[in-house]
């Protein structure tokens, strides 16, 4: 992605063996600011359902804060959902073997 003025954030750090994502979720920081693409969570990558979700150019849609967006995650096998009390809701599937993001905001 281009024409955005931050990298990608550091991956969160790999949950403790045998922890998961409650099912009332976890609260969880997603990096907005390019729009809403990809996350790490529990060391592990995800890329949104549906390809990215941003206005057009290059910056969150309408109704989302930039650059991060504050709710929660919860975990099922390689799926992980987040929500927020705006209403929010996008799914992100596993990338397996992925250890970086497939696109840098720069």
């Amino acid at each position: 992605m281009t024409g955005c003025g931050s990298a990608v954030p550091t991956p969160a750090p790999p949950l403790p063996p045998g922890a998961t994502a409650a099912r009332a979720g976890v609260p969880f920081t997603l990096y907005t600011h390019c729009g809403i693409h990809e996350l790490s969570f529990g060391g592990r990558w995800y890329e949104r359902v549906g390809g990215p979700l941003d206005d057009g150019n290059g910056n969150p849609p309408h109704g989302w804060d930039n650059p991060e967006q504050q709710g929660t995650l919860t975990r099922s096998g390689p799926t992980v959902v987040f929500r927020d009390r705006a209403g929010h809701r996008e799914t992100f599937q596993l990338r397996p073997g992925a250890t970086s993001p497939k696109t840098v905001c720069s």
